[in-house]
């Protein structure tokens, strides 16, 4: 048996990108650069109490301080990797939640299929945010419980692509051949399919990762994610947010970075799902 791949399944074509498109990418990329270095950016210890509480930036503090005296920049800057960090696990905890769901609900036949889309379109009636609140309160509040609470509530989006893919898939030459051949379903949907539905789902994650981004930072401002002190930008906001009038530079620097983040990610995720070609050449077996 012969079998000549699609040449590629993504051709990106980056000339001729918007002004704010660019923009996107370059905050993105700071951004990530910030996440990974981020240790050792910091000018202060970002756990570390002091009395100086609630200081206008200056006097050795970029931005400042909060109410509990931390530097206002170096938690920014250490909440940047942390809100990054578990954004991405939830959005590809869900990636492999909803992907293999639906791929294992095509392959094994149609009472499989109807039970666990049933149980999907369950989780789609309810507001992504109430579906995690409702997980966590269930279990102990906490980082493990965000992430995993996300990534199931955010699954149903790739489950969705991923079954639609699949359909578009099955109807290609190359898996009547693998039938031909005596492939099973399962076989199909693991060894031809999933490679050639991967460009779908790599779009779906850049979409999904900026709306988890925000749901952490939602979940972590009203108590229920990261503990009171690890530097989020939604535990920062809501520790910021009692002194609002005092110190509105504390609340108004992780607010302007997770606006500026999800507003990048979400570009970045609509360029690349306008810009990628994720149709495939038909396969030869």
């Amino acid at each position: 048996m012969s079998v000549e791949a699609a040449s590629r399944t993504f051709r990106p074509s980056w000339s001729g990108l918007s002004p704010l498109t660019a923009l996107a990418y370059l905050i993105v990329a700071v951004a990530l650069v910030v996440a990974v270095v981020g240790p050792w950016l910091v000018t202060h210890d970002p756990l570390m109490f002091s009395a100086d509480v609630n200081m206008a930036p200056g006097n050795g503090h970029i931005l400042g301080t909060d109410d509990a005296g931390q530097d206002v920049y170096s938690r920014l800057v250490v909440g940047t990797g942390l809100s990054l960090f578990y954004g991405a696990s939830a959005a590809l905890v869900s990636l492999l939640i909803g992907s293999i769901i639906a791929l294992l609900a095509m392959a094994l036949g149609r009472p499989t299929e109807f039970a666990l889309f049933t149980l999907i379109d369950l989780i789609r009636a309810l507001p992504g945010i109430l579906f995690a609140l409702a997980c966590i309160v269930a279990f102990e509040p906490g980082v493990a419980s965000v992430v995993l609470a996300l990534g199931v509530s955010f699954s149903p989006n790739f489950a969705l692509i991923t079954r639609a893919t699949y359909l578009q898939q099955m109807a290609q030459p190359y898996t009547a051949a693998a039938k031909v051949l005596g492939a099973g379903r399962l076989r199909i949907a693991l060894v031809h399919v999933l490679p050639n539905i991967a460009g779908a789902l790599i779009t779906q994650f850049a979409m999904i990762l900026p709306r988890c981004i925000v749901s952490e930072s939602v979940l972590s401002f009203l108590g229920l994610g990261v503990s009171p002190e690890t530097p989020t930008w939604g535990r920062m906001i809501a520790s910021a947010t009692s002194y609002i009038e005092e110190a509105p530079h504390a609340a108004l620097a992780p607010i302007i970075a997770l606006s500026l983040a999800t507003f990048a990610l979400a570009v970045v995720g609509n360029s690349i799902r306008q810009r990628f070609n994720v149709s495939r050449k038909s396969v030869t077996l």
